[in-house]
């Protein structure tokens, strides 16, 4: 099938462990516990921790986590809904009776009850080898010493200047003398040190049902938020059954509802049919299927993706070959449609990391603030950042993603796996928001259809359909490729946020570990 182009770096190999992630001292991180006797579980664990402080504009114990986790011994593939809850005075009459016609970005009212530390902890208990005590050690040390700031995520913590500088404790936590810190400055997190402390020591009851959870819902109240106690104390993740469908020989797995997995496996269904290769990569005609591929999948998942302990959401049939088929009757080879979409254009700031060990152990784990520094507001004085998940809720009372006491919201984050012969072949994810299904996808079709290896699946341009004809396309794509997508329609875009991919691969041939990881990102992969 062809060289397309080469890589912009080699790929790191490894036998006894390989580990990936958006930033060089997360990955450190994780090889080093493996090398220490953990497995996959506690790797991606202490990465999840370290990230939380060198990356804290994406993610954290303030936000929410997925967690795909294929055990060798048994041959299962165990899925985990590290999501939160909204709060249960989050009514629908709240909101209306406020005459808010919208939930917002900022400020508490978006905030959901944090899933993520939860799902650490349960998924150390349940397949780790290391307590969390143990995991948390890494990200300790470089909140309490300090860590200098790589280059990228120096310019996402910049772009979120404002939002921090509208609160008092976020700037005081997040800001240095009024700004971002620099790439390469060195940066410390006493208060979020401490925190992580008291976690290391007291366990998750500590956050919560002890002071940390106190001081957090102290704050919200101030603040105008809906957190109280009882929300921390009746927080629980959920064990689930994955989801997949088949492409081209490979068993795909995501997370059912309330994640947008099912988005994946619906395009993946509607691409099968296509002969991609003959279409030819990022051809006019090769981008214009996946953009309607992409607004199909979406107006599916904006009308029916919600909590599924709330509504029915029809997953079978979403993800069935036959809905496929007659979905992709729709598109017009030769011009632009225009599908309804519910929740318009997100820019997301997540984190995908994953591992393998050297007992066949794979994890795919994701861990998410949703927009960069979340909802902008530290939970008074414990460093810790809260997501603002919340505004995906609508306050349609006829959307099954309406707001309700402890619902979970529709949510963006989905960690994935696939498997070829029943083994497994990639662990990996890819980051932001409603560009994470489409990102999948290319990357899966640049390995699968246009062979391509992983590190040159990862660093191929992208496609990132916006919403309504809107869609931005990565530099790399030829400009006669845009100007004829123009003629069929589409309005063409620059800029947008065209996400972050962290993979492993497992040799099919030898068993040998391959890592990739995304240029878009500040990241590594490492094995030994």
């Amino acid at each position: 099938m062809g060289n397309w182009f080469t890589a912009g770096r080699s790929m790191p190999v490894g036998l006894h462990g390989m580990v990936v992630s958006s930033q060089p001292l997360a990955t450190q991180a994780g090889i080093e516990i493996l090398k220490r006797g953990g497995n996959a579980i506690d790797a991606t664990v202490a990465m999840a921790a370290v990230l939380n402080v060198v990356e804290p504009m994406s993610t954290g114990i303030g936000g929410d986590a997925f967690v795909l986790v294929y055990l060798k011994k048994t041959g299962e593939i165990r899925a985990l809904n590290a999501s939160g809850r909204a709060p249960y005075a989050a009514t629908l009459d709240y909101f209306r009776d406020k005459n808010i016609a919208a939930i917002p970005d900022t400020g508490m009212l978006p905030v959901t009850v944090p899933g993520a530390l939860d799902g650490w902890a349960v998924v150390t208990e349940r397949h780790g080898t290391m307590s969390l005590r143990e995991l948390l050690q890494p990200a300790i040390c470089y909140a309490e010493e300090g860590f200098p700031v790589a280059e990228k995520a120096a310019h996402e913590w910049a772009k979120s200047t404002a939002k921090l500088s509208a609160h008092p404790n976020s700037a005081a936590n997040y800001l240095t003398n009024g700004r971002a810190p620099n790439a390469g400055e060195k940066f410390r997190q006493k208060n979020l040190a401490a925190s992580l402390r008291k976690i290391a020591d007291g366990g998750k009851e500590v956050f919560y049902g002890g002071e940390l959870a106190e001081e957090i819902v102290r704050f919200s109240q101030k603040n105008g938020g809906l957190l109280s106690l009882k929300d921390f104390k009746d927080h629980t993740s959920t064990w689930v059954d994955p989801i997949k469908t088949s492409y081209r020989g490979h068993e795909v797995y995501e997370l059912p509802p309330n994640t947008q997995g099912i988005t994946v496996l619906q395009m993946l269904n509607m691409l099968q049919p296509f002969d991609v290769v003959s279409l030819g990569y990022n051809t006019t005609a090769y981008v214009h299927l996946l953009i309607e591929i992409k607004k199909l999948a979406f107006a599916d998942r904006d009308q029916y993706l919600a909590d599924p302990e709330f509504t029915r959401v029809p997953v079978e049939r979403l993800i069935s070959k036959s809905y496929a088929a007659e979905r992709v009757k729709r598109i017009d080879p030769n011009r632009a449609g225009e599908y309804p979409a519910g929740l318009g254009a997100l820019s997301g700031d997540t984190q995908i990391f994953c591992a393998v060990d050297g007992e066949g152990n794979a994890v795919s784990f994701i861990n998410s603030l949703f927009e960069g520094f979340g909802c902008g507001l530290v939970g008074g004085n414990t460093g810790i950042m809260l997501q603002n998940r919340g505004k995906l809720f609508s306050l349609d009372p006829a959307d099954p993603n309406c707001v309700a006491p402890h619902k979970r919201s529709s949510h963006t984050i989905m960690p994935a796996m696939v498997f070829k012969e029943q083994k497994p072949f990639l662990i990996f994810g890819v980051t932001g928001a409603h560009m994470q299904p489409q990102g999948q996808v290319q990357v899966l079709a640049n390995l699968i259809d246009f062979g391509m290896t992983l590190q040159q699946a990862l660093d191929a341009p992208r496609v990132n359909h916006l919403e309504g004809l809107e869609v931005a396309l990565e530099a790399g794509i030829a400009p006669d490729v845009r100007e004829e997508l123009r003629q069929k329609g589409h309005r063409v875009l620059d800029e947008a946020n065209f996400g972050g991919g962290q993979a492993i691969m497992i040799h099919p041939e030898y068993g040998t570990l391959i890592g990739g990881s995304d240029p878009r990102k500040d990241g590594c992969a490492m094995g030994y």
